[in-house]
């Protein structure tokens, strides 16, 4: 059975007082339940939000990560980097990345084997542009997505990963994805696992949906049969937003 999973993407956005501040004031807004939550942030924030959700079910995440232990890769870092400051999640191949900094198919592929190594759970990005979508290529677009970055990676592992499937179009832009197209995209997302694994290791793949989530449309989402959960952008920044979306 898989649990609801919400995840907050804060991007490059608050500093350390920031984060401090937003979680004692989540934290009193925050009552466990079957919800899974983590909150990804920047990587000088990531001590103190493991440090401020010590002994809750809050978890914390990275944003980025590098493939590689170690190197002369000036600005990176790298998944024991991340282990040893308690990290539990690293969102894998965003569109941004993707879009400003290269990230490609392949890389993506190396960086998620990298973190199951070191038990470091990826959420990996998929999702199709507008031109795309127009084209009515959105399906393949998203097909090669999944089947590139899971290219030799084990069974066993993908029982472990999250998939957020985020339509370019519809990140940072105010438009979202109607539920029906977003519930069909998770939907054949999992049909594409079972055909590279099992049914039964499908089913149990966490997927989704980020673009332009708030607190007026989470409900509609999550209400989706294949819709398990949400990577929330801007709507994450703000405690009373975040936890509304949690309270779905």
């Amino acid at each position: 059975m898989r649990k609801p999973f919400i995840a907050g993407n804060w991007k490059m956005f608050k500093n350390i007082k920031e984060a401090k501040e937003f979680s004692e004031k989540f934290l009193k807004l925050y009552v466990p339940s079957d919800v899974q939550v983590a909150i990804c942030a920047p990587y000088t924030q990531l001590s103190t939000l493991v440090e401020s959700f010590k002994g809750t079910a809050i978890k914390v995440g990275a944003q980025n990560m590098h493939y590689e232990e170690s190197g002369a890769f000036t600005g990176e870092i790298s998944a024991n980097m991340l282990k040893e400051i308690g990290v539990d999640y690293c969102i894998i191949g965003h569109s941004e990345r993707r879009q400003y900094f290269a990230e490609t198919d392949e890389t993506v592929n190396k960086k998620l084997k990298k973190a199951f190594e070191y038990n470091i759970l990826p959420i990996l990005c998929v999702g199709e542009k507008l031109e795309e979508r127009d084209a009515g290529k959105e399906f393949d677009v998203v097909k090669a997505q999944v089947i590139k970055a899971l290219d030799r990676i084990p069974e066993a592992s993908i029982e472990k990963l999250t998939i957020a499937y985020e339509p370019v179009w519809a990140i940072g832009t105010g438009r979202n994805a109607t539920p029906e197209q977003a519930n069909e995209m998770c939907g054949f997302i999992r049909s594409v696992i079972a055909e590279l694994y099992s049914q039964e290791t499908a089913d149990k793949v966490i997927i989704q949906y980020g673009g332009s989530v708030k607190p007026s449309n989470i409900t509609e989402l999550m209400n989706m049969y294949e819709i398990d959960g949400a990577l929330v952008g801007g709507a994450s920044l703000n405690p009373t937003d975040f936890i509304e979306i949690v309270n779905f």
